[in-house]
């Protein structure tokens, strides 16, 4: 064997040893569980303490709170059933209602699966894994967006509708976003719009956006919490916590003043105030005449 053999033969066995370091360890998933974690490298983890809420939980969203749990149910019975996007102002429960579906329907065998954006590229690994499982899955995207530059989410329109595999029958993207078509929107863009023979023709580029969001066959609407709609979260979960409501003025003087800091009377300030007020000590709340 001359030099150079040796040599090539040394790289051989190289290469196999760092394959054998960086090849991912995928281990079989606890499928008795209901919520996983995708990580690249080491596939399905299992949620062993999944957050728990309840749908009653989530409140002054009962329109879009029907047509997401009517959808669930769907599929969850085997029926037909589409992909939702979940879209619309921050902390308004877009999130928190997909958790509560999970824990309403994880008897009938729904199991969720968190996917985060920059591993939607392996979202055809994911599939593969679970198409022939007897649980039906959620594959969930939280804050979902993608910036101009960004291709990841061709992954995400091939798995949607595109790709030339059928999605498998047991499983639905649900995803959340503040965006309603995912990507970054600029005004040139429409100015660029132009009629030819009375028909609207949309740019390249309005038309690429849209055909992503287009792909989720329902699509929920979250809008801001008015100040009626804040005090009445506040005090369901003020009576959760066992703390006097905002039938109280002095406690509802104190919630309002926590909106007005934080810039927001979202469900998740609220959330937040009932915590911070119920936890309080007699001695640290504030006296009446402050």
């Amino acid at each position: 064997m001359n030099q150079t053999e040796q040599l090539l033969e040394r790289a051989q066995r190289l290469i196999e040893r760092l394959e054998g370091v960086f090849a991912p360890t995928t281990a079989e998933p606890d499928w008795n569980c209901i919520a996983f974690r995708w990580q690249r490298g080491t596939g399905l983890q299992a949620i062993t303490r999944p957050h728990k809420v309840q749908l009653d939980d989530i409140l002054c969203v009962d329109r879009v709170k029907a047509e997401i749990t009517r959808n669930t149910r769907q599929f969850v019975e085997g029926r037909s059933a589409n992909n939702t996007l979940l879209w619309g102002s921050r902390g308004t429960g877009k999130s928190s209602l997909i958790k509560a579906l999970l824990n309403e329907f994880a008897d009938q065998g729904l199991r969720l699966i968190e996917v985060e954006k920059h591993d939607l590229i392996d979202l055809t690994s994911i599939v593969e894994l679970i198409q022939d499982r007897p649980e039906r899955f959620l594959l969930y995207c939280y804050d979902l967006s993608f910036e101009a530059d960004d291709a990841s989410y061709k992954s995400l329109k091939a798995i949607l509708d595109g790709s030339i595999s059928a999605p498998p029958e047991n499983v639905l993207i649900y995803a959340t976003s503040n965006r309603r078509h995912l990507l970054p929107e600029f005004k040139q863009e429409n100015q660029d719009v132009h009629i030819v023979e009375g028909e609207i023709h949309q740019n390249e580029s309005v038309e690429e956006k849209i055909s992503l969001s287009e792909r989720f066959g329902l699509w929920l609407s979250f809008y801001p919490f008015s100040q009626d709609q804040y005090l009445t979260i506040v005090d369901h979960w003020l009576t959760r916590l066992g703390a006097r409501t905002t039938a109280d003025e002095s406690i509802r003087l104190e919630a309002l003043r926590f909106a007005l800091k934080r810039g927001s009377r979202s469900g998740r300030v609220a959330l937040q105030f009932a915590r911070d007020w119920a936890g309080r000590l007699p001695e640290d709340l504030p006296d009446e005449k402050d």
